[in-house]
């Protein structure tokens, strides 16, 4: 994805940095680019406008996807060294077996996490979905949310009919009236919201835990952690910018995707989407992950967080937020 635009403010982001944390961090990129997987619109969006990117032309291959299931799908191949996923993605790789590690999160509020149905649906609420078509991609964070709101509901998992699709083929069916709900994230909320008038009949707030991850093969944590740790300090750099600057970035950002702006503005004002250290609270709330899909019998393998967690990228995340 080649860079169209740049915000108003992305060279003076770069000048606010210590010349003393860009001197380090450029030190810390040798030898082969570091192969980050991410989807459109996210992680290398963001860098990129936020002006954190600079210096490390030819040092980052990037791969997008469609998703979050064919990153991990990556991940696993070797084909990629670390990628931006939801936390859902995220714990049904580790169960598969896949050698991947968080070695940073990200949180954002919940109201971008939701079960979406047509303006004019008489569906009003979860129990409404009874019997219902709700499409969701497998192992995503939609999924998710469906799993969590029905057992939050006291309500069985079977409540519901699940059809398995990626995002496009799922806004399709949406459209067309071929499913009766969407349970699907940012930008899609924002977008059926501002331009079709979808309502939310469930969103994630008080039921999921909002986390996403960088995750890194474990080869490559020891191979290439300097870099790794630099990535992370940018991320959290841009992410802190991006939540200051939501109109410019919106503009930006709803230029490259070419989708309208009040809908990228929405979904930036809502989320306040931020970069965390894996600490106490993110290993406990992934474990609350875990043992809602160990409940729902997707993954029968037994997981520890604190085992697929990586906590040793604190201080690069700190650094990056004291920077800004």
């Amino acid at each position: 994805m080649q860079r169209r635009h740049i915000l108003l403010g992305g060279a003076a982001l770069v000048a606010s940095l210590s010349a003393p944390l860009l001197l380090r961090a450029q030190g810390a990129w040798s030898g082969a680019p570091l192969r980050v997987g991410d989807q459109r619109g996210n992680a290398r969006a963001v860098m990129d406008a936020a002006g954190v990117l600079k210096g490390l032309e030819g040092k980052i291959a990037w791969s997008e996807f469609p998703a979050a299931a064919p990153l991990v799908e990556a991940l696993n191949a070797d084909a990629i060294d670390a990628g931006l996923v939801g936390d859902a993605p995220f714990t049904f790789g580790v169960a598969a077996g896949v050698p991947i590690k968080a070695i940073a999160a990200t949180r954002q509020n919940q109201d971008g996490l939701a079960i979406l149905v047509p303006k004019d649906s008489p569906i009003q609420s979860l129990a409404d979905l009874k019997g219902k078509r709700i499409a969701t991609g497998r192992g995503s964070i939609g999924h998710q949310l469906v799993l969590a709101a029905l057992e939050n509901a006291g309500l069985p998992a079977e409540s519901v009919q699940l059809t398995f699709l990626l995002p496009a083929d799922a806004k399709a069916a949406f459209s067309r009236g071929s499913v009766d709900a969407w349970s699907t994230w940012e930008p899609y909320v924002a977008q059926e919201e501002v331009l079709s008038g979808a309502r939310r009949v469930v969103d994630g707030n008080g039921i999921t835990p909002g986390l996403s991850f960088l995750v890194a093969r474990e080869s490559a944590i020891a191979s290439r952690r300097p870099e790794l740790a630099d990535f992370v300090r940018r991320l959290a750099v841009a992410r802190a910018w991006a939540n200051e600057n939501i109109p410019g970035y919106a503009r930006s950002w709803s230029q490259l995707m070419n989708i309208p702006e009040p809908v990228a503005e929405l979904w930036f004002r809502r989320a306040r989407t931020r970069v965390v250290p894996i600490d106490d609270s993110v290993v406990a709330d992934e474990q609350k992950n875990i043992d809602l899909y160990t409940r729902a019998r997707l993954v029968r393998s037994a997981i520890k967080a604190e085992d697929v967690l990586d906590r040793s990228f604190a201080d690069a995340i700190k650094a990056g937020l004291s920077a800004t």
